[in-house]
């Protein structure tokens, strides 16, 4: 079908509200699982599936279907791997297939949002972010504070056993809204680059009380988590945007009034008791941890650039298609063992390398490299034209594009729509040039 450059303002409707509909999905799919359906938490763990298929059919039906290098990448190697997992690898059709999915399904998809939002879109969803915030920091106060006993705490399918995952001092890590506790730590890191957005980006009609409010939601989200990988990407995220500086020294003033509100949020949420608990347990569970992989600088190295080193140079022979797509994956691991664990690697690049072989996970991972670089470039380009909103969206999509988790559904939710943000961040407005709006297509 031939490509089409322009979409009737209808059909961009329609598609906006399905892309709306996955954001919303993604948010509260682990409530639906947890609370509110969870006699069908299974087929519930796909609901965001059916969504984007329908979103990419009626785009190919318009002429609309993403098309670039990357996907063309993504597709080609996912359908390789799915018929080498069926000839030599596990041979077990229905994993083969949900590892395919992702390949022909949830990455299309990324690149669609980005086609069909805009910037304005993306302003949207983080006003709507900084709204569900507020709930969401209340629940996963209840939840830390609460035993895994409590409903709020209730696991997928109604489980009493607790949703929450080992912390520090006797508490547990809350999931929020979502089915695991690394949801949460997604929903917050990509929260964080909103709320510097709308500090820095004063023209934008934000209450100022709805932003100190959520400001220490965040601040507090951050001890509540017990989540070191928050912690790194709220700080990555800080160091992003004193980055602009270099490149708009006019926003200094922004940038410190910014500053000194959040430290003096900090100073307040130090002095409540409510928090001082939470503090502790996190302070407790960073330096424990820290002590037992080397430190900062081996927790950086091992968790970060190890993983992703170690899967390239490891020892491990892995046959040369891989042990099979999908086997990696949850669902892989429930079918194959019958339980939830790593079958090849609790590393994304790892988990690529063990299913699809070197050659052809090494294809996805120089993929996912050449994509991350061209996001930043791109971001880095656009703070000369004082556009920031992609350089503080590429913070959070840095290291969620380059390497996070494809194999569970919530983490590969945050990668296509994280990455699909900041994709439709750079199409500032309706008089751009055609060849400006379709930057990832046709290359």
């Amino acid at each position: 079908m031939k490509l089409n450059t322009s979409l009737s303002i209808r059909d961009r409707k329609i598609l906006k509200k399905v892309i709306w509909l996955y954001f919303f999905l993604l948010i509260f799919e682990g409530a639906l699982r947890k609370w509110f359906f969870p006699s069908l938490s299974t087929p519930l763990l796909i609901v965001r599936d059916p969504i984007a298929v329908l979103a990419l059919a009626f785009a190919y039906h318009k002429g609309y279907f993403p098309r670039n290098a990357y996907l063309s990448v993504f597709m080609l190697v996912g359908f390789i791997s799915f018929f080498t997992a069926i000839i030599l690898g596990h041979g077990n059709l229905l994993i083969a297939i949900y590892g395919l999915r992702i390949f022909i399904i949830h990455l299309p998809f990324m690149f669609l949002i980005g086609k069909i939002f805009d910037q304005s879109d993306v302003i949207k969803i983080g006003d709507i972010m900084l709204w569900i915030a507020i709930p969401m920091t209340v629940l996963i106060t209840l939840q830390f504070y609460s035993p895994q006993s409590a409903w709020v705490n209730r696991g997928v399918g109604g489980d009493v056993g607790g949703a929450g995952f080992s912390g520090a001092l006797g508490y547990f890590r809350p999931p929020g809204t979502f089915s695991f506790t690394n949801g949460n730590s997604l929903f917050y890191g990509m929260l964080t680059p909103f709320v510097l957005f709308f500090w820095l980006q004063q023209k934008q009609k934000i209450s100022l009380w709805l932003l100190l409010i959520v400001s220490a939601c965040l601040l507090a989200a951050i001890p509540l988590s017990i989540s070191r990988t928050l912690l790194f990407q709220f700080m990555l995220s800080l160091s992003f945007s004193l980055f602009i500086l270099i490149k708009r020294p006019q926003a200094a003033k922004s940038i410190f009034i910014a500053f000194i509100c959040l430290m003096a949020l900090v100073v307040l949420l130090r002095n409540l008791p409510l928090f001082q608990t939470s503090l502790e347990a996190f302070t407790v569970r960073f330096e424990s941890a820290n002590r037992a992989e080397g430190g900062v600088e081996g927790v950086f190295v091992d968790r970060f650039l190890g993983g992703m080193f170690g899967a390239i140079l490891g020892e491990n022979q892995t046959p040369l298609f891989g042990y099979g797509l999908g086997l990696g994956t949850n669902v892989g691991s429930q079918i194959s063992t019958g339980g939830l664990t790593f079958v090849i690697s609790e590393g994304e690049w790892g988990r690529l390398i063990g299913e699809m072989g070197f050659f052809l996970g090494m294809i996805i991972i120089i993929a996912r490299i050449l994509l991350v670089i061209k996001l930043g470039s791109k971001s880095y380009q656009r703070l000369a034209n004082n556009d920031i909103l992609p350089w503080l969206l590429f913070s959070f999509a840095l290291l969620l594009v380059l390497q996070g988790q494809w194999s569970q559904p919530t983490s590969l939710g945050f990668v296509v729509f994280g990455g699909g943000l900041i994709i439709a961040s750079f199409r500032t407005n309706k008089l751009e040039t055609e060849s400006e709006k379709r930057i990832f297509d046709k290359q």
